[in-house]
């Protein structure tokens, strides 16, 4: 049995993230039995583990969602061609990522199933890629007057870009995600609402998936197709690289005019209306798996497991089969009974080693092991999922570290207060991360030693060049301009003036720039 747990494991090592991070992202997802690629190519199937972890997250930002005001609702799958094509600038961006529908039967032939060919469409149907302009078609139907907005809609659904290079949760054809689309009657109310919706985005990353953030707008040349202007979060993975979390737009009038959605004022005066979008989709999970997981698999925040803890009965007789695993589910009833979400593996055939490997790789914050003599003492063994590193400590050092013995009288508060104290030094870890890989540059000589010889991240440079020097710096350094942060996001030492780190321009301030997924 023994021998056998050992291969197990083996077959299921995860590559150190050092010698190849790619592949490591992709071992964690597999160990964590999150997601699997789908015989539809660029597609994936998402499994229970991680659809739960979609789930948490769906609640967290359906329930802010609701309390600011919004309501969900759900539009077509499918987009008429020509509703694309009225908003040029919105067609031009996603023109190459469109699936299209263009016939709408099949018909057995030769003993196949082959496209009818007089089942052609009058007009091609577009895969949404994003909803602006079948949402908008419907708003100029329900608004006439000032007083029928503000609309405040949000959609849970799926959406399809033909990604040709695809990555598990970051980067696939088809994706869940949620967008929102209000509707304004003034710009000054819109604006607001961007603001307002990307502090949510925020708050969610760091409050609930413990992933600091940097806030910010895009540059014009990142910008989302067809916005005036667009607001991000940004954070930091833990090989350097940037990750675009989630974005908020304010999309002017650009979509009203394309669908011709005017209202009368207070006035009596016909305007048009002031329209948003924002979003974020199933990358959040890659997000949470690229900083924070380790090289035995993934790690959680508590307030996003699925399950906050595992008990694991251990006996060796029949007898302490019977006494342990009666502890164990009495243990999970008062732990339930404090709201926190428990897992009695008693499994039979399976060696507790195993269960611990299995646990472990799923990234349940904690383990409670339940043996004979904890039960004689009236004790619990408790083991944390990970703890904060100390320079220098052995992995033999750490794992003692994780391990502690509670009195049995105080599981409830304590297991509570553990999973509260997870979820803040997660936060805090991850930030000691990102202010490491943080650097403030004024030239372009220690910009490229940056990317090329230290290990790459934050970069904080002044700018003033265009879209021009943007292109030229991706192709050069691989980088792009991640966002132009708020004022209260700069960190102290990038404040003032100076000169633009590519043109040597005078700049206002400085931007943050990075390698990006």
């Amino acid at each position: 049995m023994a021998n056998a747990q050992k291969q197990n494991e083996q077959q299921e090592s995860i590559t150190a993230r050092a010698a190849n991070y790619g592949q490591w992202y992709l071992d964690v997802i597999r160990r964590a039995d999150l997601a699997d690629h789908s015989s539809v190519r660029g597609c994936m199937v998402i499994k229970p583990h991680g659809y739960a972890i979609w789930e948490k997250l769906q609640r967290e930002l359906d329930d802010r969602f609701k309390a600011t005001g919004h309501v969900n609702a759900y539009f077509p799958l499918f987009i008429p061609l020509s509703f694309l094509s009225k908003e040029e600038q919105h067609a031009a961006g996603f023109a190459k990522e469109c699936a299209v529908v263009t016939h709408h039967r099949l018909v057995s032939k030769d003993g196949k199933v082959v496209v009818d060919p007089e089942s052609q469409l009058e007009e091609p149907l577009i895969v949404r890629p994003t909803s602006e302009t079948i949402i908008w078609a419907q708003y100029k139907n329900w608004i006439q007057s000032y007083r029928d907005l503000p609309i405040l809609i949000n959609q849970w659904a799926n959406v399809v870009r033909w990604e040709m290079r695809t990555r598990l949760f970051l980067r696939t054809a088809e994706f869940l995600w949620q967008e929102g689309h209000t509707a304004h009657a003034t710009e000054e109310e819109a604006r607001e609402e961007v603001v307002r919706m990307l502090d949510v985005y925020a708050d969610v990353a760091e409050n609930v998936m413990a992933v600091p953030v940097i806030k910010g707008a895009k540059t014009p040349g990142e910008r989302f197709a067809g916005a005036v202007d667009t607001l991000c979060i940004e954070g930091m993975m833990q090989d350097g690289k940037a990750l675009q979390m989630g974005t908020s737009h304010y999309l002017g009038q650009n979509f009203a005019k394309a669908q011709d959605v005017q209202f009368l004022n207070s006035k009596g005066e016909l305007e048009y209306v002031h329209a948003t979008s924002w979003g974020v989709s199933t990358r959040l999970i890659g997000a949470l798996i690229m900083t924070h997981s380790d090289d035995v698999g993934m790690i959680l925040p508590p307030r996003l497991a699925p399950i906050h803890v595992v008990v694991v009965p251990i006996y060796k007789t029949e007898e302490e089969q019977k006494k342990t695993i009666a502890e164990a589910h009495t243990l999970a009833a008062e732990l339930k009974s404090a709201g926190i979400v428990v897992k009695v593996d008693d499994r039979e055939g399976i060696m507790p080693g195993a269960k611990f490997y299995e646990w472990e790789g799923k990234g349940v914050p904690l383990r409670i092991e339940i043996g004979p003599k904890d039960i004689e003492k009236n004790s619990l063994c408790l083991v944390r999922r990970f703890v904060i590193e100390k320079e220098g400590e052995s992995e033999q050092d750490l794992r003692k570290r994780r391990k502690s013995f509670i009195p049995r009288a105080e599981g409830v508060t304590t297991v509570k207060s553990l999973l509260e104290t997870m979820q803040s030094e997660l936060l805090e870890r991850a930030r000691i991360m990102s202010r490491a890989r943080t650097k403030v540059i004024d030239t372009l000589e220690d910009f490229e030693k940056f990317f090329t010889q230290e290990n790459g991240g934050f970069a904080w440079v002044h700018w003033a060049g265009n879209s021009d020097g943007e292109d030229q710096m991706a192709k050069r350094f691989e980088t792009s301009i991640r966002c132009l942060p708020f004022p209260d996001q700069i960190i102290p030492e990038a404040r003032g003036e100076g000169k633009c780190i590519l043109t040597g321009k005078p700049s206002k301030q400085r931007v943050v720039m990075a390698k990006a997924y």
